[in-house]
C-alpha cells in the first residue's frame, strides 16, 4: 500500500509541475503541458485503482492493477534506458526534429535562454530573444540545448530508472499479496 501512495505523490508532482511551467510562464505549448498532465491523471487513476483494491481485497481490482502496472514499468524502464543510452550525436539530432516541428516551444526556448536559431539563424526570422532588441550578437541555441539535455536526460533516465523498480516490487507484491484472505472477512463463510 505504501508503493501505491508513491504513486499518488509521483502523479500529484508530475501534475504540480505542468501547473508550475504554464504559472511562470516557462512552457506556452498547451500540447507539452496536456500531455504531461494526462500522464499524471493516468497514473493517480491507477494508483487509485490499486488503493482501493488493496483496502477492499478486490482480486479483480488489484489483477488489472498489477497488469497495468507492469506495461508502466515497461515502457517506463525502455524510456530510461533509452534516455541513459543516447550519445551527444543522437541528443542532437533529436533535438533537431524537436526544433523543426514545434513553433511555440522554440519561441519559449529563444526566449528563456536568450538565443536565435538552432543550428543557423537568418535575421529574417523571428526570434524573441533579448539580444535581437539590443546590440548584442545572439548565440546558437544548439550548443546552449546541448549542454542542458544531456544533464537532463541523465537526471531523467536516472529517476525513471528507480521509479521503474520500484513499480516492478509493486508488481511482486501485488502478485504475492493478491490472493491472501481479507482479514475482515466471515471465517465461516464459503467465499
Amino acid at each position: 500500500m505504501c508503493l501505491k501512495i508513491d504513486e499518488v505523490l509521483v502523479s500529484l508532482l508530475l501534475i504540480g509541475i505542468a501547473a508550475w511551467g504554464i504559472g511562470f510562464g516557462l512552457i506556452s505549448s498547451l500540447r507539452v503541458v496536456g500531455v504531461v498532465i494526462a500522464v499524471g491523471i493516468f497514473l493517480f487513476l491507477i494508483a487509485l485503482v490499486g488503493l482501493i483494491g488493496a483496502v477492499k481485497h478486490h482480486q479483480v481490482l488489484l489483477f488489472f492493477y498489477m497488469i497495468i502496472l507492469l506495461l508502466v514499468f515497461v515502457v517506463q524502464f525502455s524510456v530510461s534506458c533509452a534516455c541513459l543510452a543516447l550519445n551527444e550525436e543522437q541528443q542532437g539530432q533529436l533535438l533537431e526534429v524537436g526544433w523543426n516541428n514545434t513553433a511555440s516551444a522554440r519561441n519559449d526556448i529563444q526566449r528563456n535562454l536568450n538565443c536565435c536559431g538552432f543550428r543557423t539563424y537568418n535575421p529574417n526570422d523571428t526570434c524573441l530573444a533579448s539580444c535581437v532588441k539590443s546590440s548584442h550578437p545572439c548565440s546558437l541555441c544548439a550548443p546552449i540545448i546541448g549542454k542542458y539535455a544531456g544533464e537532463v536526460l541523465r537526471f531523467v533516465g536516472g529517476i525513471g530508472l528507480f521509479f521503474s523498480f520500484t513499480e516492478i516490487l509493486g508488481v511482486w507484491l501485488t502478485y504475492r499479496y493478491r490472493n491472501q484472505k481479507d482479514p475482515r472477512a466471515n471465517p465461516s463463510a464459503f467465499l
